[in-house]
Parts: C-alpha cells; structure tokens; sequence
C-alpha cells in the first residue's frame, strides 16, 4: 500500500483520549452520559473536514458516516464501528497519555502513581512488543484505548481512502456507538440508516486478533423477600434479607464457575451487585458460557441455591429475573464464512499473522450479528483494558489500518461485476 503519514493515528489517539467519555451503567438514558457526545461531535467534525459530507451525531449518541465507493464492482457495503465510551470500571476523567517511544522491555512507572508499574512478567504481550512506540496512562486514570484505538484506526481508514481515490472499493459506512462497555452499545442503532451488509467491530486486543465466538451472556437478578421488624421486638418475627443475600452469596460455588477460577471457554456466574433493606434485598450476576444452553443450567444452580437459603427461614422466600444481554456470534458468523476469510487474508497479506481467539466478553459485533448483520472483531493492539495500566503499541494501530486498507480492496477484487 502507499506510504501513510506515520504519526496520524498515533496523533488521533493522543487527542481522544483526554475526552471523557465514561459510561454509567446506572444512567437510564441513551446515551448514559452526554459527555460521550463530546468525542463524537469531534469526530463528526473531523468526517466532514475530510468531505465526508453525510458524517453525523444522532440525538442517540451515534455518528454515522458514509465513503462512496470508488469502484463499479457489486460490492457487499461494509460498516467498520468502534465505540465511543470508555469503562465504569476505573476514571476517565484527566487522562494524560504518555508516548514510550522504543519500549526497551523495562518496568514503565506511571509519574501520577508510582505504584503502578507496567512489567514484562505482569503482561507476557509486552515481550513481542519491544522496540515499539507503547502509549500509557500516567497513573491514575485508564487509558482509553478501549476503543478509541479503533476509534483512531477507522477515523485515519476514511482519512487515508477519501486521499486515495485511485484505491477500488465498495460503500463503506463508519458506525460509532456509545454506551459499549455497559452492554447498550446498538440498543439505539438504526441499521435502515447505516445500509450494511457486514460489518466489523475495531475492539479487539494482540496484533492479529481475529475474533469470530464470545460468550453468549445472560444477566440474572436474585431478590430476597425477608419480613420486615422493629429491632426492637423483632425477636421471632424479623427475617432480614440482607443477611438471606449474604448466606446466599458465600453459597456460590468455591472451586469453579468463578471469573478467578475460570479461563479458556470455561463459563461462570458472577455477582455485580447486592443492593436491598431488610424487608428485600438483590443480587445482580452477570451469566456468561459459550455454549448458550449451558446458560440455563447456570441460572437453575442459581435458583436452587437461593430455595435452599429460603427454606431455612419459613416466611422468606425468593424470586429471580432473568434478561438476555447478548448470544455468541459463532452461531451466526459460521454462516457467512468469507466474513472471517477475507479478514484473515488481508492479514495475511499485510505480513500479520492471524490468532483466532474466542472471547471471554462481548462486543457490538455479536449483537450486531444476531441483528442481521455479520460481524466479527479484529485487532487494536490496545492491552490491559478498564484499568490504570492499560496500553498500546502504535504500531500494532498502524498494522490494524493497513489491515483495513486490504481489506476492502479484497472484497472489492472478489466482488461480482
């Protein structure tokens, strides 16, 4: 591919970043936080500045764009997206990135926080990493780069292709959504307006990730229904279902089906939340297997603990909710395998060699893909997520953004006449 600019995507990450762009979960609008709104108005800006004339924010906290094609192919239209918000998990709030050009393979202190020390031996990745231009945090904050590296490779994508006409490729529409990392990230998303036929999500981690299979993800809610007393003459008569939430909770299995126990294609029950008053309390897990039957055995053992809590204490008893959150996208991308093909190849092409992991979480991709829209997830290179020693090789970007190039000019050579 011709030469690009070497620091633009680098450049376009260093200034994403330091826009919170944080989530809340317990937020009940769309988008969860306004402020999200301020990195998408920016890059709405920036589309239209590179005379992307259809580029736009929605009252949902969604830009859409359009690159026409360029070639008279019948090309499938294909939709690269990334996500806007950054985790609840740890502030975005100030974030001071830090280029550490040529990575020699020593410990990086973070200034803001000395404690926090990013090590060869706490990220192996790292290793394969040396020489490379990595970007952190300075200590305190997470660093962004989930997903605002993929928001910077799609955003230097449609900078590079609307520069180089002379490249054939089909429509080619850019989605950015918010609320991501609190499992609304396409709640809103219109996908008449946006008019793919595939898509791509730009979240994934190590140079060549290739994901095509997530967890399939149930949320699932406990409530305690305890008998309510003046502690005074609660003597016979209290039940507190606080404590009926706590039995319950120091029940859950000890040796498996724990996050901390659990790796590979290992599923697990998790609790998030236990919120409630001594007449009703709750108890908020998040379900996860990739093997989406097995998420009803998971609920039932559920289930069955919370009677066995209850029995104990007649007058108590408990009920549950159950929501579907999200459905592994292998029972659908296994259906259009030139979606996975084409991406390995333009790896393969670009000199990366494809890994193929399946993953512990979810992305847009797979509920994009269960609502019509193939979609499997490549690579960043950010590392390390939701935390304050998050990073990212800039080369590993860049890499990703030649990846992209190929790609679309593959589907354009495979296209029909």
């Amino acid at each position: 591919m011709p030469e690009m600019d070497r620091p633009a995507v680098k450049d376009r990450l260093l200034r994403y970043v330091q826009i919170d762009t944080q989530s809340d979960p317990l937020s009940p609008t769309q988008p969860s936080t306004e402020k999200q709104k301020d990195l998408s108005r920016l890059l709405v800006k920036e589309l239209l500045d590179m005379g992307i004339g259809d580029a736009h924010l929605d009252e949902y906290g969604y830009v859409y764009a359009t690159i026409p094609a360029t070639s008279t192919r019948k090309v499938p239209v294909i939709c690269f997206c990334s996500h806007v918000d950054t985790a609840p998990d740890c502030s975005g709030t100030g974030v001071q990135p830090i280029v550490h050009t040529a990575y020699t393979g020593a410990p990086i202190v973070l200034p803001q926080d000395p404690s926090q020390v990013i090590t060869i031996e706490e990220h192996p990745y790292l290793k394969e990493k040396i020489g490379d231009d990595i970007i952190t945090a300075s200590g305190t904050t997470l660093l962004g780069a989930d997903d605002k590296a993929g928001v910077a490779i799609i955003m230097e994508l449609a900078a590079y292709l609307v520069a180089n006409p002379q490249l054939l490729h089909g429509e080619i529409k850019i989605l950015f959504t918010p609320d991501e990392e609190i499992g609304r990230g396409v709640d809103k998303v219109n996908l008449k307006k946006l008019g793919a036929d595939i898509a791509y999500t730009l979240d994934a981690g190590e140079l060549g990730s290739l994901e095509d299979e997530n967890f399939s993800a149930d949320g699932m809610t406990v409530y305690f229904h305890g008998i309510a007393a003046h502690p005074g003459s609660a003597k016979g008569k209290l039940i507190n279902a606080i404590k009926l939430a706590g039995e319950f909770v120091a029940s859950l299995p000890k040796e498996k089906l724990a996050p901390e126990l659990t790796e590979g294609r290992e599923g697990f029950v998790h609790p998030v939340r236990i919120t409630g008053s001594a007449e009703l309390a709750q108890v908020d897990f998040i379900i996860r297997d990739f093997d989406t039957q097995k998420l009803g055995e998971h609920e039932f053992l559920l289930q069955h603990l919370a009677d066995e809590i209850v029995l104990k204490y007649p007058g108590s008893r408990t009920t549950y909710e159950v929501k579907e959150q999200y459905r592994n996208m292998k029972e659908v991308l296994q259906h259009h395998p030139q979606v996975t093909a084409l991406a390995e190849q333009a790896m393969l092409n670009c000199g990366v060699q494809p890994r193929k992991f399946p993953i512990r979480g979810g992305t847009d991709g797979a509920r994009l893909s269960f609502m019509g829209l193939p979609c499997p997830n490549l690579f960043t290179g950010e590392m390390s997520l939701h935390s304050k020693q998050e990073y990212v090789s800039v080369q590993d970007m860049e890499k990703s953004l030649a990846v992209l190039v190929e790609l679309v000019q593959l589907w354009e050579k495979n296209a029909a006449e």
